[in-house]
């Protein structure tokens, strides 16, 4: 069996990358341990790397690029074996990225002014993608259960479909950030209403690969023929093979009726062009790298099984909810006391950490935090170290 190292630390400083090199930007200071944005910090399994290192050497001429059948096919052979969900060429187009996606479908689908529906916390981007477009984020908001974790709020967004007359609906599937897997009712009963109130869903899926602890990703559009009717799904192998700068992403749209004047537009407009590593490393990644892939979510298991030991023993003022997909951990810090300015100015000034802000995906992240645990465990150890001796001056205070 090949063995995979994740255990390596990888200086990521001065390479333009995000993670170290906007901390100053981010964060007011580049004297913190970056544990932020979604990207791991391990190394990208050696058969894209030397896929990608042949093309270039082997051939010296970069031209404009066709999204070749092997591509395609690759992303079929995938979903139907992981996830039983059956695509054809024709439901499929390209896409530079799921935030672009999201635009073009506001542009396209919706006009100024309309309403679309999100469900915070949430990913902060949609919310930005949203309303940069000039439309405007109506809240269903998740249930706090009381166990820690959430749920959907069926009746409330029956309400929101009946009152506030969304054309559009972002379902964030698995849950970004506090790594919800949707079960198939849940989904069934989001897509009855989205049809019944003639709700279109966008249903980012670009963490569907990386369940964690036996949990299974189901994709909206195979849950019911309601779903299949109205649903626009995203997918992604950026998080899956972190590769996420290669900007490779893929919609797959069900509905010819939904679908056929949209991807005309796509295509007239060249949104859809492709670049040689995107179409390569999403090849390569989804037949080659399903054993990296697999190990690489056994690595991230026991690191959020550790964080969330660690914090239960030593920083009992934290929970840390147990993702059931992705490498991002939420983190509950409301029992030590401080309000969220005060928690934000904590992590960056006294644990010398860089986390996501959980305000920023809505009001109920108000004294949550985000924490990136897709880092090799030397990086994590420290992290919680820092962050168990600024609770304990803290206490000491």
């Amino acid at each position: 069996m090949t063995h995979y190292d994740f255990d390596t630390v990888i200086d990521r400083h001065n390479t333009h990358c995000k993670r170290t090199d906007n901390l100053v930007s981010e964060f007011g200071s580049k004297d913190l341990l970056p544990l932020w944005i979604a990207d791991m910090d391990f190394a990208v399994c050696s058969e894209i790397s030397e896929a990608l290192v042949n093309r270039f050497q082997g051939h010296p001429i970069y031209g404009y690029t066709n999204t070749y059948d092997e591509y395609w096919q690759s992303i079929i052979d995938w979903q139907r074996r992981r996830n039983g969900f059956e695509i054809s060429r024709e439901e499929m187009t390209f896409m530079p990225g799921g935030m672009p996606a999201l635009g073009m479908i506001l542009n396209f689908f919706t006009k100024p002014g309309d309403r679309v529906v999100l469900q915070e916390p949430v990913y902060y981007d949609f919310k930005d993608v949203i309303e940069g477009n000039h439309r405007l984020a109506v809240r269903n908001n998740l249930i706090p259960t009381g166990d820690h974790f959430y749920k959907m709020d069926l009746d409330d967004l029956e309400r929101v479909f009946i009152q506030q007359n969304p054309r559009l609906m972002v379902v964030c599937n698995p849950q970004n950030p506090i790594g919800i897997v949707w079960k198939k009712e849940e989904l069934q009963q989001v897509a009855a209403l989205a049809r019944r109130y003639n709700v279109i869903l966008f249903s980012d899926e670009v963490f569907g690969d990386i369940t964690l602890f036996g949990h299974k990703h189901t994709p909206l559009a195979t849950v019911s023929e309601d779903a299949a009717a109205v649903t626009i799904t995203c997918g992604s192998p950026g998080k899956t093979f972190n590769i996420p700068g290669l900007k490779s992403t893929w919609l797959v749209i069900k509905n010819p009726e939904l679908r056929r004047e949209f991807y005309r537009w796509v295509e007239v407009n060249e949104l859809c062009n492709a670049n040689i590593p995107a179409l390569l490393a999403t090849e390569v990644g989804y037949r080659k790298c399903e054993p990296w892939l697999e190990a690489c979510k056994k690595y991230i298991e026991q690191n959020v099984l550790y964080v969330a030991d660690y914090c239960k023993e030593n920083i009992p003022g934290i929970y840390a909810i147990k993702p059931q997909a992705s490498f991002l951990m939420w983190l509950d810090c409301r029992r030590l006391g401080l309000d969220h300015n005060e928690l934000v100015r904590f992590f960056a000034e006294e644990a010398h950490l860089a986390l996501n802000n959980g305000e920023i995906y809505g009001v109920p992240g108000y004294c949550h935090m985000r924490l990136n645990v897709g880092t090799p465990r030397a990086l994590l150890e420290k992290a919680m170290g820092q962050l168990r001796d600024a609770v304990d001056r803290l206490k000491n205070r």
